[in-house]
């Protein structure tokens, strides 16, 4: 396994991915390069960043990389937002997604403080 996948923050956001594979299936087939190719970009985004980041030499590009993963969360959350006011998911599902988006949202930050309590370590 390797070092990403032991991430909790990861391991959270890709079941998210998942979720979001099963849900846009119910979408109407013309938002399919709309809105549902937005919706995909911004979840795969916060794994995929994580990924990234950490492969990086640097915790300065760790962090970068982190940060671009924590704003996609909630670009993501705008999406379903969008997808729940244009009738295309239930509040149900809404509420299920949102309810992990929140719960990833926050489990960046933690690791960012990690990050940076790291970086002042090395340079003192």
């Amino acid at each position: 396994m390797s070092n990403y996948e032991r991430l909790e923050v990861f391991q959270r956001s890709h079941a998210l991915v998942l979720d979001i594979y099963k849900t846009i299936d119910y979408f109407p087939s013309h938002e399919k390069f709309r809105l549902v190719d937005q919706i995909v970009r911004a979840a795969y985004s916060v794994s995929s960043n994580i990924v990234e980041g950490n492969s990086k030499n640097t915790t300065k590009d760790y962090l970068n990389f982190l940060y671009i993963s924590r704003g996609s969360i909630h670009e993501l959350k705008y999406f379903l937002f969008l997808s729940r006011d244009l009738n295309y998911i239930n509040e149900k599902i809404y509420q299920k997604l949102l309810g992990q988006c929140e719960t990833i949202a926050k489990m960046p930050n933690g690791l960012i403080n990690s990050l940076k309590r790291k970086m002042e370590t090395q340079n003192a």
